[in-house]
Formats: C-alpha cells, sequence, structure tokens
C-alpha cells in the first residue's frame, strides 16, 4: 500500500515540476506574442475618381481635360501602375452619340500595353440638366464602383463643348511620347495623397454606388483593354495579371509602400501583448 502511494506521489511531483518549467516567464516577467500585420495599398488608391469628376469641372474641352488629369499642381493623379517610381500619364479618349457623351481613361504602364483605368459618361436630361456617372475599371477598382451626380450646364464649363457639333478628341500621346509641357513627378505617400484630396474635393456632390444609375447604350472604345504587367496591387486581377505578379511582386512587398515607402498606412507593424494585459506596440 505504501508502495503505491509513493508511486502516486512521484507521478504528482513530476507533473508539477513539467508545469512549472513550461510556465516559466521571459527574462522580462511576461510572454510576447509578435503578431506582424501588412496592409497593402490597391493601385485604386492612386486615382480618386470623385476628384476626377470634380476635376472635369474645371475644362472647357476634352484636351483640356487630359493636361489637368496630368498636372502635378492639381495632383489627382498619384497612379503608379508600373512602380517605376513616376506618376503613369493618363490619356483620355471622348466617345458618344446623340444625348449621352463620354470619356475614357487610360494608362500605359510598358509601351504597348493600354489599361483602361475608368470611363465618364454624360447624360443630357434637358437643356440646363444632366447626370454623370463615372465607373472605375474592375480589374483596379473591383466590381461595380461608381460614382455619380446631377448638375446644371452652368457647373461644367465643357458642356457646351460635349453637346455642340465636333470631331471626337483621341489623345495623340503614348508611352515614352509626352506634351511639351508634361514633366514627370513622383507619386506621393497614400496618407498625403488622401488628405490632399479630401481637403481640395471633400465637398464633392459625386456620391458612391455599387449599381449604375445610368444605363449606357454605347460602349468605351477601350473597353476590355488591360495591361498585364502591372506590378501594383490590383482588386480583381486578370488572369494574365495574377501570373505576371506572381513573378514580379509589388514593391511594397519588401518596402512596404505604393511607389514611396514612407507610407505609414501600408508598413509592417509588430505588436506585443503580455498576460498581465498590458499592450505595447512599435513601428518597423
Amino acid at each position: 500500500m505504501n508502495e503505491k502511494v509513493f508511486k502516486y506521489l512521484a507521478i504528482f511531483i513530476g507533473v508539477v515540476v513539467i508545469w512549472a518549467m513550461c510556465a516559466e516567464p521571459d527574462d522580462s516577467g511576461r510572454d510576447n506574442y509578435d503578431v506582424n500585420v501588412q496592409t497593402m495599398v490597391s493601385s485604386a488608391e492612386g486615382l480618386d475618381l470623385k476628384a476626377v469628376g470634380s476635376l472635369l469641372k474645371k475644362a472647357d474641352d476634352a484636351e483640356t481635360f487630359e493636361k489637368l488629369l496630368n498636372s502635378k499642381e492639381e495632383g489627382v493623379n498619384n497612379l503608379d501602375l508600373n512602380e517605376d517610381g513616376q506618376v503613369d500619364y493618363i490619356s483620355v479618349t471622348e466617345y458618344g452619340a446623340d444625348s449621352l457623351k463620354g470619356f475614357s481613361l487610360t494608362t500605359e504602364p510598358t509601351k504597348g500595353e493600354v489599361q483602361e483605368i475608368a470611363t465618364i459618361e454624360i447624360q443630357k436630361s434637358s437643356d440646363k440638366q444632366a447626370q454623370m456617372q463615372i465607373q472605375g475599371n474592375e480589374q483596379i477598382y473591383g466590381r461595380n464602383h461608381y460614382y455619380h451626380s446631377h448638375f446644371g450646364f452652368t457647373d461644367f464649363l465643357i458642356m457646351s463643348y460635349l453637346f455642340r457639333p465636333h470631331g471626337f478628341y483621341a489623345s495623340p500621346w503614348s508611352y515614352g511620347h509626352y506634351p511639351g509641357y508634361y514633366r514627370h513627378y513622383s507619386p506621393v505617400p497614400h496618407t498625403q495623397y488622401r488628405t490632399n484630396m479630401n481637403r481640395n474635393y471633400g465637398g464633392s456632390t459625386f456620391r458612391s454606388s455599387s449599381t449604375p444609375t445610368m444605363r449606357s447604350k454605347i460602349q468605351s472604345p477601350n473597353a476590355g483593354k488591360t495591361a498585364s504587367t502591372i506590378k501594383a496591387p490590383l482588386k480583381n486581377p486578370t488572369a494574365s495579371q495574377k501570373s505576371f505578379q506572381a513573378r514580379n511582386p509589388s514593391k511594397q512587398i519588401k518596402s512596404g509602400g505604393f511607389g514611396r515607402s514612407s507610407s505609414r498606412s501600408s508598413s509592417v507593424r509588430r505588436s506585443s501583448y503580455s498576460r498581465s494585459g498590458s499592450y505595447s506596440r512599435g513601428g518597423k
């Protein structure tokens, strides 16, 4: 009987010793758990479509609109799809019929590859009223990404141009060939870009929607044009875009920024949690 008691006591002591060793705290007196979080900034964050619609108010024709889109001073374009450290030039192509007019916005990440970014369509509802719908390309912005607004003709300089007889404008510029006034510039960090857009265009009348408010009967001349050589993160990439990005990962994976490594929103953050309930955070 004493032998059995001794045996059970030895087992109990062994279990207690093993438990104590496993529960022993580290030198700091607490157990630390490191959690790495990496947030990729989508390429869609490089061109605020609501700001694009507001920028159209300043243009009196399609060519002027293209110039404003690519102006560093306006700062609306912050796209860098090929992540070469320079903002991509956006070309404008005009299209339409009767009371519906539109603009297709495109860029060339590499020579010969055209990527449609968005379309803007304007429907004339009366001699004094119109409605506008902006649709982001689904590879860049995801499916069903719209902005829309109703306005009077006097709100937009370009209205008289759009609905009078004229030849449609198609940008003559392409990869490596740009107008004399154009100068390359670097993208700004995402947080700074967002602050600029909120400050300059926060009062816009454009509202977002997941459904179209206009049922267009015309098609953009650049519909379906996609560029496979895009390194920046996409919302809904095609198979060829996925394949290219697998072989050529975004710089964000290494540097943590959209074109610029200083963007805090896409940095890798390390967090520590202790058993005592305290919490500490350090940036990387």
